[in-house]
Order: C-alpha cells, then sequence, then structure tokens
C-alpha cells in the first residue's frame, strides 16, 4: 500500500456522457454514480440526493443479506445503499448528473461521488518463450544474503523445471518450506465464480454468492476458479503438482464478473460488502480497468479500503497487464492504484517482470507494492481439470495466500499489521521497484 493519500472530497466525471460510452482506451462508464458517504450520518446524504437530484426509490443492502444485490443493481429504477459500506450505487437521469455532482458537492455527508466504470477480469494469453532458468535476479546486498543467500534458495527450491511436487511459482514463494496452512482464515476471491464440484476445491468453499443477474456462481469462464485454486488449492491435489498456497484457508466465492469477465464497480462494491460482512481477512480482486498516465486513483475505491482496513480486512489486487516490455511500461490499473490497496506485478520463472506486467509510473498510489509468480500459472480449472494461464491475475492470488498464512500466524494482527509484514518479508530484486514494489513474494 502506497502512502501520500490525502483525505479529501472528490466529485466529477462525466455528467451528460450517454450510457455505456467510452472515453480513451478503456474507459466505459455505465452511467450511474457510485457515492461515498458519511458512516455516521448517511440518511442526510440520500435525502440530499432525493430532494435534489431526482433520485426516487433507493433499496438498502447489509451485506450479510445481499442476496438481492445483482437484481437491484440491474434495476433502472433504483438506486441501490449499501450500508455497512457507507456506500450507494445510484441511478440518475442524464439530465440531472450535473446537478448530482453539485449537490454532492454542496452536502456534507456525501464524501465523494464518481462515474460507475466497468472492470474485467486480467487474464493474458502469453506468447511462448524458450525456457528460463530459474535463478533469481535477488540484490547482492550483504543484510540481505546473510539471511537467504542464492545458493541456499536455489537449492531449496529445486529448478523451475522440478514441478512434479510443487509449482515454480510455491517453490518460489517458499510455500512448499512452511508449515503454515492458512487454517481457518477466510479468504475472499471476488471473480468470474468458480466451479463448486471441483474435486480439489469443494472442501476449501466455505460460502458463495453470485452478483451477476441470471448467472449462478458457477464459473463459466475459468478466471475465478484459477485464483481460488493458487489462493487454497489442497494440498494432495486430485493430479500433482500442488498449486495452492494456504491450503486451509477457508474461501469466499463472490461473482462479480460475468462469464464472459467483464462487471461494473457496483458489482464489485455488493460483493466486498458481502465478503467484510462475512468476516473475510482478505480480498482478492484479480480485476481492473486501465487508467491513463497521471490519471488520479479512484477516491471511492480507496476510501472503501480504508474503512475494509479498520474492519480488520486487506484488499489485494491485480497491477494489470497492458505493458509489452520492454519499450511500453503502463500504469497499474484501478482500484489496484488505490493507496490503501495492495497492487501486485507478474514475474517469469526467471524472477524478472513479465513483459506484460504494469508498473508504478503514476504516483500517489499509483506504485507496485509486492511481486509474485504470474507467468505459465497451472491452477483448478471448471471441469474438474486444470490449465495454465497467465497475469497479473495469477499473481494476485499467490498474495492473497500468503496474507492468509500471515493471519494463521498471529489470528490478533491488525490488517496493518498483516500489511506490514506481507511487505517487509518481500525478498528484495535488483529490478526497479518501480516494476516489483517491495520485491519477490515469500511465504512466511
Amino acid at each position: 500500500m502506497a502512502n501520500g493519500f490525502t483525505d479529501r472530497r472528490v466529485f466529477g466525471g462525466p455528467p451528460d456522457r450517454p450510457s455505456g460510452s467510452v472515453t480513451g482506451p478503456g474507459t466505459e462508464y455505465t452511467g450511474r454514480y457510485v457515492v461515498l458517504l458519511d458512516p455516521s450520518d448517511q440518511e442526510s446524504g440520500l435525502n440530499a440526493l432525493r430532494s435534489s437530484a431526482g433520485i426516487a426509490s433507493v433499496e438498502r443492502v447489509r451485506g450479510a443479506e445481499a442476496a438481492n444485490a445483482a437484481e437491484l443493481l440491474e434495476r433502472p429504477d433504483v438506486s441501490v445503499h449499501f450500508e455497512e459500506l457507507g456506500a450507494a450505487v445510484v441511478e440518475v437521469r442524464p439530465d440531472q448528473r450535473h446537478t448530482l455532482v453539485t449537490t454532492a458537492e454542496a452536502e456534507p455527508s456525501i464524501i465523494a461521488a464518481e462515474p460507475e466504470r466497468m472492470v474485467y477480469a486480467m487474464p493474458i494469453t502469453a506468447p511462448q518463450q524458450a525456457p528460463t532458468e530459474f535463478f533469481p535476479a535477488y540484490r547482492s546486498d550483504e543484510d540481505v544474503v546473510a539471511c537467504h543467500t542464492r545458493t541456499e534458495i536455489a537449492a531449496a527450491q529445486g529448478p523451475a523445471s522440478d514441478e512434479q511436487s510443487f509449482t515454480w511459482g510455491l517453490q518460489a514463494i517458499r510455500a512448499n518450506l512452511t508449515d503454515l496452512t492458512g487454517r481457518g482464515v477466510k479468504v475472499a476471491v471476488l471473480d468470474t465464480g468458480v466451479d463448486t464440484t471441483h474435486p480439489d476445491l469443494v472442501r476449501c468453499v466455505e460460502g458463495t454468492m453470485s452478483f451477476v443477474v441470471g448467472e449462478a456462481v458457477e464459473d463459466g469462464h475459468g478466471h475465478g476458479t484459477h485464483c481460488v485454486g493458487t489462493v487454497a488449492g489442497p494440498k494432495n491435489p486430485q493430479q500433482a503438482p500442488r498449486y495452492g498456497v494456504a491450503c486451509d484457508a477457508r474461501i469466499l466465492v463472490g461473482k462479480v464478473l460475468s462469464n464472459q469477465g467483464s462487471g461494473a464497480d457496483g458489482q464489485i462494491l455488493a460483493g466486498m460488502a458481502w465478503a467484510i460482512a462475512q468476516g473475510a481477512r482478505v480480498i482478492s480482486l484479480s480485476l481492473g480497468a486501465p487508467v491513463g498516465p497521471g490519471e488520479l486513483f479512484p477516491q471511492t475505491y480507496e476510501i472503501l479500503a480504508r474503512r475494509a482496513l479498520e474492519r480488520g480486512t486487506v484488499i489485494v489486487a491485480a497491477a494489470g497487464n497492458d505493458s509489452n516490455r520492454p519499450p511500453s511500461i503502463l500504469p497499474v490499473s484501478r482500484p489496484a492504484n488505490c493507496p490503501s490497496i495492495i497492487a501486485v506485478a507478474a514475474l517469469d520463472k526467471s524472477i524478472t517482470p513479465s513483459f506484460f506486467s504494469n508498473g508504478g509510473i503514476n504516483g500517489q498510489g499509483g506504485e507496485i507494492n509486492i511481486a509474485a509468480p504470474g507467468r505459465d500459472v497451472r491452477s483448478a480449472a471448471p471441469g474438474g481439470g486444470y490449465q495454465t494461464m497467465s497475469g497479473t491475475s495469477m499473481a494476485t492470488p499467490h498474495v492473497a495466500g500468503v496474507l492468509a498464512l500471515l493471519a494463521e500466524a498471529n489470528s490478533n494482527a491488525s490488517a496493518a499489521d498483516l500489511v506490514a509484514s506481507l511487505k517487509s518479508g518481500a525478498f528484495p530484486l535488483t529490478q526497479p521497484v518501480r516494476d516489483v514494489g517491495a520485491g519477490l513474494l515469500q511465504a512466511p
């Protein structure tokens, strides 16, 4: 999580932009607004919107009772209030959007109002490349080498070609060497759902909820199942090698992206509210939307991430796959670009940044915080099988799994404590902090 956040009120967006329009590459708006309310005075903000911005019907959703959230978010005549988050997704006529923004600016109980955007799953189809030697480019600083020498780690992890027992990713982060399993720790994976009948995953899935109208939590895409498997695939899968970081973690699966891999901010917020209410210690978001150079992080997600931290929940998100290294490095995607959300970069087997992995070229939240295996990652697939995928989406659940291990190791740790332990435990790399943050993720 980056520093530099200033708690200021932010309002704006395209008040006259039609629903579904696009401004710039990858910027797709739904026509609705996400409004952040003062948690101690939510009704004043809602009443101001009702009286001046034409917001007629507001339906209240409590996180633990979110079964109807998907249907409500699809209704054009309804605005949805997520009471526990202090947030609302507001339907407003095009001719009222300017009024909504000016009302929000004048009403003290409204903290922020921003246009709702579309978000997407972020796997990539990586081109084939020649096999690379598994030999991390660690720093040679004497104090670092005293703790973990290259020789020690190489000997402990084995070569990348030896994946008979553990995937290269688990070896790289030393998950194959820890006795921790994430036992009893709840991790929410908000994604395209999960194959609830996969023999490897049946045992770890504790709760499910779909926030996509007309689609059950069953994963028709594959992205969500892969991410769930990386977080908590079993110690002894049906088919080796082992690929799950925290094999005894309890997984909450929120389907916030459709089987086509897309969703909107409102669905993400609904999933976050549900996950926090269910006691998730970690929320894993392998999703996002691109931002432009110099673009500020979304204030709504930042405030919600801070509120989540206060309640003991850490949010981790994919940095995005828009780059084409070395010539083109693009900014960390939203919502990973929020200062209070952990932004995860992807690494190849050579422990160098994957060509597609975005970089920390935007300040004030747009930094990379940590790097994890994200290229050629094997995990579960719908239908009871397995598949190899690449992307910062694949790196993110590695981090979520390690956070579960840290939470198991110290059940009394605050969310801030978990983040500090995660970053301080990372192994420094020779690549720029812009690309790898604190360094290579390491299991405790």
